[in-house]
């Protein structure tokens, strides 16, 4: 079965095509600057070279419509015709309460989801476009949501609840969520079978460390806790979101600054993070270990900050789960930032991890990088929420 996975954002989209029985991705790409001048789609083949094309798409229907030309063109494309794609699997962002699980899509789902547009209002929308554009151009092909914040409905109430008065709640659904669910789920169940363990019996920890950045606790086969919210403000100090901080700060500086809420809010989520600590150096963890490397001592600030935040989530999260089996490092930073794994381990001395310098150093691959000694495992498992979407469409149309 080939699963086109579609990941729309705003003025984005990320797609592939995936064998469903292989787990091969036969082709991916990406459209960029949607409904902005300048717009380009990035293809590529598995056994092809990538191909890069400025083209106008004023819309996500003409990306989409693009998209799979692109999958067809009878040179370079991977399928003759649309025929060939026997489902879509759609990354959501934000399900509410409403979606524990994945589920087909037909008209009462889109409802829902477009219920949930006050949740993730940047996100949500452009997810339902994403899916109306496909449903405009492949009519009869059967479509699933898959959402992030499903794999961590799991989470007990006293996880998941704000200390704010209870009517909220029932009003507004305002509680913790949860997001970067599927790649959540596709580390921890990957962990459990790469090390040869009962997923369903283990405590993991996983960080999924880039722009955006969170971490969960996994106890026997279940999100108990994550660090992001009802938004993906929350949690972990990120590229440009805040992350944690005390509330009063927003009346603090909006008092100060003359600003309302709304140019407040843009500033917690695009301007803060490393970025704003580091006094505008760089969201990319890539230049502050350069600027740190070269003195900067904003820089160095900044990544002490991180690393600092990520070792008290994972504190918390062993606290939660009473121990820890396996800690993983996932996601751009996590799987690459060598460094940053090293200095958020010297922190856990108490768990009896000593790290392997050498399995460390790699890139790329699973791979457990503590030594045989090491108490507790921790690994490096690169994150493929594309598949891991894919296989859930799999499991959704195979039972129909």
């Amino acid at each position: 079965m080939n699963i086109l996975v579609i990941n729309c954002g705003s003025s984005s989209l990320k797609f592939q095509l995936i064998d469903s029985e292989t787990e091969k991705c036969i082709a991916k790409g990406l459209c960029e600057r949607i409904g902005i001048e300048g717009s380009q789609i990035t293809y590529a083949p598995a056994n092809g070279e990538k191909e890069e094309k400025l083209i106008s798409m004023p819309d996500h229907t003409e990306a989409i419509r693009l998209v799979l030309e692109a999958l067809t063109n009878e040179k370079t494309g991977v399928v003759k015709s649309l025929s060939e794609i026997d489902a879509v699997g759609h990354r959501i962002v934000h399900g509410g309460e409403k979606f524990a699980v994945s589920t087909l899509i037909n008209d009462e789902v889109m409802k829902a989801i477009e219920e949930c547009n006050d949740l993730a209002p940047l996100h949500n929308p452009a997810n339902l476009i994403g899916i109306r554009a496909c449903q405009a151009l492949m009519e009869n092909t059967p479509m699933a949501a898959v959402f992030d914040t499903a794999f961590h409905q799991t989470m007990p109430a006293k996880a998941y609840m704000y200390g704010l008065p209870y009517e909220y709640y029932e009003k507004y659904k305002i509680r913790r969520y949860g997001f970067h669910g599927t790649s959540h789920s596709y580390v921890s169940k990957r962990a459990a079978q790469f090390l040869g363990e009962d997923y369903n019996h283990m405590k993991i920890i996983v960080c999924h460390l880039g722009n955006g950045a969170s971490v969960s606790a996994v106890k026997n086969g279940e999100c108990i806790d994550t660090s992001m919210g009802l938004t993906p403000l929350e949690g972990l100090i990120m590229g440009t979101r805040s992350g944690d901080m005390d509330p009063a700060i927003i009346e603090f500086l909006a008092h100060k600054e003359n600003k309302n809420i709304d140019e407040i809010m843009n500033i917690l989520n695009k301007k803060s993070g490393v970025y704003g600590l580091s006094g505008n150096i760089s969201s990319d963890f890539r230049d502050l270990e350069k600027a740190a490397a070269d003195g900067n001592e904003k820089a160095k600030l900044t990544l002490d900050a991180f690393d600092y935040r990520v070792a008290k989530y994972i504190g918390a999260y062993v606290a939660a789960m009473n121990g820890v089996d396996a800690i993983c490092f996932t996601a751009g930073l996590g799987e690459n930032g060598s460094t940053t794994r090293e200095r958020i381990c010297n922190y856990l001395g108490y768990l009896g991890i000593e790290l392997d310098s050498e399995a460390n150093a790699k890139r790329g691959e699973d791979i457990v990088i503590s030594t045989k000694d090491s108490k507790t495992k921790v690994l490096v498992i690169p994150t493929n929420e594309e598949l891991a979407i894919a296989r859930e469409t799999s499991l959704l149309i195979n039972a129909k």
